[in-house]
């Protein structure tokens, strides 16, 4: 909290308090595993470019030790952010959540990415980064095999020592920010496959809550670009949009679509189920 406070006099002084109040807070929301820690680089750039202030605070969502944090607290977070503070969290579309976050004075992005990717994201970090993941006995030792640990990922697991909730039941959790205008929705795929043109978006939902950048457009996209830093994340794999088709078999496709239904065609990856 004094480094916060520290931040924010510093931003004040080099930039002036009235610059920094009239700016808006800035939220990064993110489904897990979708490249919330791409998002919140980005949007820390921020920082380089304005008077934008990050708190060094956990994710709103989350506690210090990586904990999900009761509805309560989770209010308690937001309601101590400042104009120009920068943050993130994993905030289910439901309320008090939505009013919260479209809220007058915020800027909210929602970063979301294709669930068969998401999977194998899961996958790989449940059984080779984090050793203490809730899922990693499980996938290793009751599992033999890629295709059954995707398998169990898509159709969730209940078990009296894993628990793992259906792949359709997390994006449903979260579907309603795409109906948000108020809230820009950004696919993980765009910031990775057309950076540029997702950055110039990211700066024009700014605009329109008060901030245009002091430095040219094309200067301000390039600063934030240079804010992307991927090995500085502690949840650093190097997966790429669409690697899933290299891990998924016909019966993942098969059970993928029974589960699932036409959540890819709501999320614009595919046009039918013919893939």
């Amino acid at each position: 909290m004094l480094r916060w406070r520290l931040r924010r006099a510093q931003t004040a002084r080099r930039w002036g308090q009235a610059e920094l109040d009239r700016l808006p807070i800035v939220i990064g929301n993110a489904m897990p595993k979708s490249g919330s820690h791409l998002l919140i680089q980005v949007l820390l750039g921020l920082t380089g470019i304005g008077p934008f202030v990050d708190p060094g605070l956990p994710p709103i969502s989350r506690s210090v030790g990586n904990q999900n944090l009761p509805e309560a607290a989770v209010l308690a977070n937001l309601g101590q952010l400042k104009p120009g503070d920068v943050t993130y969290g994993y905030l289910h579309a439901r309320e008090p959540y939505v009013s919260e976050l479209t809220r007058v004075g915020l800027a909210t992005f929602f970063i979301y990415r294709d669930p068969r990717d998401l999977i194998v994201s899961h996958v790989f970090y449940a059984t080779q980064i984090h050793m203490g993941h809730g899922m990693h006995k499980y996938y290793t030792e009751k599992l033999s095999n890629m295709e059954q640990r995707i398998n169990a990922a898509i159709q969730g697991v209940q078990q009296p020592d894993a628990q793992l909730s259906p792949i359709l039941t997390k994006y449903k959790n979260y579907l309603g920010w795409l109906d948000r205008s108020s809230v820009l929705s950004l696919r993980f795929e765009d910031l990775v496959l057309d950076r540029l043109a997702t950055l110039g978006r990211i700066l024009d939902h700014l605009a329109i809550r008060g901030f245009q950048p002091p430095a040219s457009r094309e200067k301000a996209i390039t600063l934030l670009a240079a804010a992307i830093t991927p090995r500085a994340s502690g949840t650093f794999r190097r997966g790429q949009p669409g690697e899933w088709r290299q891990h998924f078999t016909d019966e993942n496709k098969r059970v993928f679509k029974s589960a699932t239904g036409n959540l890819l065609q709501r999320l614009g990856y595919e046009t039918s189920s013919a893939w």
